[in-house]
């Protein structure tokens, strides 16, 4: 029988626990961007070294748990996965480690990810508008109902084994795309495409191939949700210039497309390949082609091989924009005809693999957070 009992949450975790970074010594590190609501772990991208820099300190297994708004807001927490034992990262997060004996690390997640940690710590929020930030002694104090260790990692293995599901759904969905976007360079940036060595090429293209403007061989619009309207928590995908998917009850685009990100904000412009009802940020460019022998797969990985020099040429004080203008001077290489169709026939089994693999983790997060507020409530016995 599970026994709870009434506790502060700094009862069984540490927040901002010691970790000890020698200067001058490069250790991996997490930016704030990295970590989205639709996945249970963040890993580094980067590694720097440290220098005595003002940071959040963390170890491999540890929740970073996003102070700031509308990061909060937006369910920025997640499990860390580093390669290495210590890592550091932005300054915006606080970090919640497991007390030995005491609490599961993998349930101290899903606890912060919880409505009964997360709403406390918005309320929580202080400071000049558009940076309050959650009040860390406030979230330490906060008094849970919380269950026995052994219940702890009862409650975490039903919820793992969903993110498990995930993460191995997330892992394949890399693999396609890798296996089209290799393909891709093989055949259309080294240009050893089937048959290549008897084709001629005329000014560094094969013969029969051409350079198009993208304005004359692709569509580009624009969302056109204001940028200040909260988004609602509905069935479709809404793409933002973020890296992470809300969901919205309206759409304004139906079909296949690639998604663009106009701005910067988080670093880089985000891209997404999409083939459903969807709404986008007016300042995301929805992109399909008028050439109809140009797949969305094709002109997917085109605009990602620009992504670098769309960040070089884009403009803006603080936040860099791309601009319609500099996409209509852009230029893609339209393949021949038989070239191309062999391309699109091979990638589009591997995008409608993609497709249905997102779907199906879309399905499995539902299920997990409908049992999340039950678990952590008591009400579902495990």
């Amino acid at each position: 029988m599970s026994k709870w009992e009434e506790k502060r949450l700094e009862d069984i975790i540490d927040v901002n626990p010691s970790v000890k970074l020698t200067k001058g010594i490069s250790y991996p590190f997490i930016d704030i961007d990295k970590v989205s609501s639709a996945y249970r772990s963040v890993t580094n991208e980067e590694v720097k070294t440290y220098d005595g820099q003002s940071s959040s300190k963390f170890c491999d297994g540890d929740t970073v748990f996003s102070r700031i708004t509308p990061c909060l807001e937006n369910r920025k927490i997640a499990k860390v996965s580093i390669d290495g034992d210590v890592a550091f990262g932005s300054t915006e997060f606080y970090v919640f480690r497991a007390k030995e004996k005491k609490a599961d690390a993998r349930f101290i997640y899903y606890l912060a990810s919880s409505d009964i940690v997360v709403l406390p710590a918005i309320n929580s929020m202080t400071g000049a508008s558009g940076r309050q930030r959650a009040d860390k002694r406030f979230i330490k104090r906060l008094k849970l109902n919380l269950p026995d260790f052994r219940t702890q990692e009862r409650i975490a293995d039903i919820l793992s084994a969903y993110d498990d599901l995930i993460e191995a759904n997330n892992r394949r969905i890399k693999l396609l795309e890798q296996i089209a976007q290799e393909l891709y360079q093989e055949w259309f940036v080294r240009f050893r495409f089937p048959g290549y060595e008897g084709v001629k090429f005329i000014n560094g293209l094969p013969k029969g191939w051409r350079y198009g403007k993208f304005k004359n061989e692709l569509n580009y619009i624009t969302g056109k949700l204001d940028s200040n309207a909260a988004v609602p928590d509905g069935e479709y995908c809404f793409y933002t210039c973020a890296k992470t998917v809300y969901k919205t009850n309206s759409f304004c685009f139906d079909g296949e497309c690639v998604l663009l990100g106009g701005n910067n904000a988080t670093g880089d412009f985000s891209l997404f390949y999409a083939n459903e009802k969807l709404d986008a940020y007016q300042r995301t460019y929805i992109v399909t082609p008028q050439n109809t022998l140009l797949s969305c797969a094709y002109i997917y990985f085109v605009l990602k091989d620009y992504l670098l020099q769309f960040k070089t040429a884009s403009i803006g004080a603080t936040t860099k924009f791309l601009t319609k203008g500099m996409l209509d001077k852009a230029k893609i290489v339209v393949p021949d005809k038989q070239i191309i169709l062999q391309y699109n026939r091979v990638t589009k089994n591997m995008f409608e693999q993609i497709v249905s693999l997102k779907k199906g983790n879309e399905n499995l997060a539902v299920q997990r957070d409908m049992l999340l507020p039950r678990l952590m409530s008591g009400k579902l016995e495990v």
